[in-house]
């Protein structure tokens, strides 16, 4: 029996995520960071959605792909540097996961859905768009906004919050707010969402 398109890409997508350098200990295990995120982001999926169709699945496991490529570092400080970087980012990982798609057996039309809902087009209006968004916000508040809490400035941290807590979906905000947070991050965020 041959693999169907989807499982060739899913399987292509974690080739990839599996040749980043940088590391996170899961269980006592070292893992290649972006596919251990690709997995959070797919988690966070099936508790958004009881039934989430195949193409959401892709984009959700190929929106981080192969971001160790290109730094942060490499875009200037600030607002500008930052979203050039993550729309170029977007741009990148879609096209590649687009392509993947299309090697697979996938239409034009179907690589096409997947590398928009990657770039976040129709944000608020798109639901695939929507589920990526919201996994990436969860996977953001659950893993790295206590870390990242520790470096930025106060009044900048509310704001981002702020802005991040718009971009989520209502069941997003529900499932944020049930996520286990230190009193001092449960603190900004009821402070941010209060403002």
């Amino acid at each position: 029996m041959s693999e169907t398109p989807y499982a060739k890409t899913l399987a292509a997508l974690d080739a990839l995520h599996v040749q980043d350098p940088r590391r996170v200990e899961v269980a006592g295990e070292a893992v290649p960071r972006e596919l251990w995120h690709a997995g959070r982001m797919s988690a966070w999926l099936e508790r958004l959605e009881a039934a989430p169709d195949e193409l959401v699945r892709l984009a959700v496991r190929g929106q981080h792909l192969q971001r160790w490529q290109v730094p942060r570092s490499d875009y200037p400080e600030g607002r500008v540097g930052y979203l050039t970087w993550r729309r170029d980012q977007g741009r990148r990982a879609g096209a590649t996961t687009a392509g993947l798609m299309r090697e697979a057996g996938y239409g034009e039309q179907e690589a096409e859905a997947v590398a928009r809902m990657i770039r976040k087009q129709g944000l608020g209006r798109e639901p695939g768009t929507q589920a990526v968004e919201d996994c990436a916000c969860l996977v953001f508040l659950e893993n790295y906004f206590a870390d990242f809490a520790k470096q930025i400035d106060h009044d900048h941290l509310i704001r981002i919050v702020q802005k991040t807590w718009q971009k989520m979906s209502p069941q997003a905000h529900e499932l944020a707010l049930g996520l286990p947070m230190s009193d001092e991050a449960r603190g900004l965020v009821e402070e941010a969402l209060a403002g």
